[in-house]
């Protein structure tokens, strides 16, 4: 009797465990995703350039892009379309810009480079002599995610500035 009732016992414990070993990973799916972009900006003084690098989640960029285009790009595989560039530019020209010393500049587009999961955008604004303030705003998928946050780090000389970014807070000011 005793020997039945240990078995039985084990036999409900390691139900159990087993369960949670099932339910547990299925819960993950169903947990909060983040929703982030990382931006980097510098002022390289030497070149006399601002450079940016801005990162976003590609499955991100897909959804939005997908509705924008009312198809869908295949983002990142060999099924993107060939003109992706031109259509990540002016995704880009809508949602992210810059103001430098109170005056809004243009970026060039020097490319993309997919890693991993993120892409990666690779921007550049010639011809900065002096650098006083720098504004950015940045709407990058926060219209179609609530919870999107546009991370902004601006380097300039030995300042550091980081700035968080989201629906409410879309633009940021560093004054140097």
């Amino acid at each position: 009797m005793l020997l039945s009732t240990l078995v039985y016992i084990f036999q409900m414990k390691l139900k159990k465990r087993l369960l949670i070993l099932l339910i547990l990973p299925l819960m993950a799916f169903s947990m909060h995703k983040y929703y982030i972009s990382l931006c980097e900006i510098e002022y390289a003084e030497s070149k006399q350039a601002v450079q940016i690098i801005l990162g976003i989640f590609i499955d991100d960029l897909e959804v939005v892009l997908n509705k924008e285009q009312a198809s869908k790009l295949n983002l990142a595989t060999e099924k993107e379309p060939k003109n992706i560039n031109a259509i990540y530019l002016k995704y880009l020209n809508n949602n992210f810009k810059i103001k430098i010393n109170n005056t809004a500049k243009p970026y060039r587009f020097i490319g993309k480079k997919y890693d991993d999961d993120i892409v990666r955008f690779y921007l550049e604004i010639p011809n900065i002599s002096q650098l006083n303030s720098i504004e950015v705003f940045n709407t990058s998928l926060v219209n179609e995610f609530e919870n999107q946050q546009n991370i902004i780090k601006i380097k300039v000389n030995k300042l550091n500035k980081s700035y968080y970014l989201d629906k409410n807070n879309i633009s940021c000011l560093l004054k140097i």
